[in-house]
């Protein structure tokens, strides 16, 4: 083997990320929230790059005299939700009802201490539990907070929690109390067998003493929880007219993003190689910018039509009517990576005729059926909820019956473990646990 030094040239082809496609990789990805706050920092690093924000909240009561004719359609907020939120707090709620007699004064310090440690959802924290009090005044002071409204507040345990409100109720259910005293583990488990025999009592009754306590609220604390309600703003809207589908890119709640020729004209000219440097630059980068933007918008369209075209029966008679669809099918048919179909559809939704949905929703895994056909993984989840919702809930349906009945009605082919994995994904217990024991 021999080793010679000397210069040789090679030619080779070489993919180099740069800046640019990073950032225009980013773009695509981005939801409406990421790139908005996107454009608005990009607009603090460019003085060329001017962003105007198409909502504009107007109040009548001062914007009476304006002589400017307002579309109230653009108006995204009415002026009165506006006010501040005066909403109580649980800290409010739960001082207001410690009491201003003389007896309660030395320890109100250590109730308020307590109150200011509870948590969202109404239970002392750690930190309470651990709190430095002499053990008379502590347990005096959680005595008194578990005695306010509402009921269950101040609990160190989601047990306590149930028994502070069972024990509240003005007929205590004794053998509600029993079972979450005693046998809280095993009744959660649905042992119900076992502790059936140990306090020879009846199923039933113990199913009677369940219903009752699945109306005890587990969170008291969270009706305090201050926030307004989020609503979802689709990124492409689907219309259907009867005859054809409109298929539309809804970028209203973006910032509107224009050039700033002003700021341009007054520095374009100068003589400072710098500053020409610089302008161009950023002439550059705003070019660059209105192009992604473009290419997202036309992408996110392509894909958007795409799917319409593969689903017509979904856009037409629902949900229901779902085909399996993969990322890989929509990629080759429109000339793509599959990894630019999964950034377009990242935290993207469409609004359909049928409500609104997450874009990556239509891309579901193929099931086969018995007649050689296949079908998606959302219609085999809703046969699924409809066998469970009909079933006998004294003796209701295992795992393997529900693989037998989608086999014989739907003519769906599944295993037991995938129906096992279908079920926890919707949240739907083991068929033990949602049988009912009726006297």
């Amino acid at each position: 083997m021999s080793f010679k030094q000397g210069l040789f040239q090679q030619q080779s082809l070489k993919l180099t990320m740069t800046q640019e496609l990073s950032q225009a990789i980013a773009l695509l990805q981005y939801s409406t929230q990421e790139l908005a706050e996107f454009l608005e920092n990009k607009a603090l690093e460019n003085p060329l790059i001017q962003v105007e924000p198409t909502v504009v909240p107007v109040n009548p009561l001062t914007d009476r005299k304006k002589k400017t004719k307002i579309n109230t359609k653009t108006i995204e907020h009415n002026w009165l939700e506006q006010i501040g939120d005066n909403q109580k707090s649980i800290v409010d709620h739960l001082i207001s009802q410690i009491p201003l007699n003389n007896e309660i004064k030395p320890i109100r310090p250590a109730i308020e201490k307590l109150i200011y440690l509870i948590d969202e959802n109404g239970y002392l924290t750690e930190e309470a539990v651990q709190l430095d009090l002499p053990p008379e005044h502590k347990e005096m002071c959680i005595n008194m907070l578990q005695a306010m409204e509402p009921a269950g507040i101040g609990a160190r345990s989601l047990q306590e929690c149930l028994l502070l409100q069972l024990k509240r109720n003005p007929e205590p259910h004794k053998l509600a109390i029993t079972l979450v005293e005693s046998y809280f583990e095993p009744f959660a488990e649905k042992k119900w067998k076992d502790i059936a025999k140990r306090l020879k009592i009846s199923l039933s009754d113990i199913q009677s003493a369940f219903d009752l306590i699945t109306t005890l609220n587990p969170k008291p604390g969270a009706v305090f929880k201050s926030g307004h309600t989020a609503f979802i703003v689709p990124d492409v809207v689907v219309s259907w007219d009867g005859l054809e589908y409109t298929i539309t890119v809804f970028d209203e709640q973006l910032p509107k993003i224009s050039f700033n020729d002003e700021f341009y004209r007054q520095y374009a000219k100068s003589n400072d190689k710098q500053v020409a440097h610089y302008m161009n630059h950023q002439v550059q980068n705003y070019q660059w910018l209105m192009r992604s933007l473009e290419q997202r918008k036309e992408t996110l369209q392509k894909v958007a039509l795409k799917i319409v075209e593969k689903q017509p029966d979904f856009f037409q008679h629902g949900p229901s009517k779902l085909k399996p669809m993969t990322m890989k099918e929509v990629a080759d048919e429109i000339e793509v990576h599959e990894s630019t179909v999964s950034r377009a559809v990242r935290e993207k939704y469409v609004q359909t005729p049928f409500g609104v949905y997450e874009l990556k929703s239509f891309f579901t895994s193929t099931i086969q059926t018995t007649n050689d056909e296949t079908t998606s993984s959302t219609q085999v989840k809703t046969a699924l909820i409809k066998l469970i919702e009909n079933e006998n809930k004294q003796k209701p349906l295992s795992d393997q019956e529900i693989v037998s009945l989608l086999k014989d009605n739907d003519a769906i082919i599944v295993s037991r473990r995938t129906v096992a994995k279908y079920r926890d994904q919707l949240g739907i217990a083991s068929s033990s646990k949602r049988r009912r024991y009726e006297g």
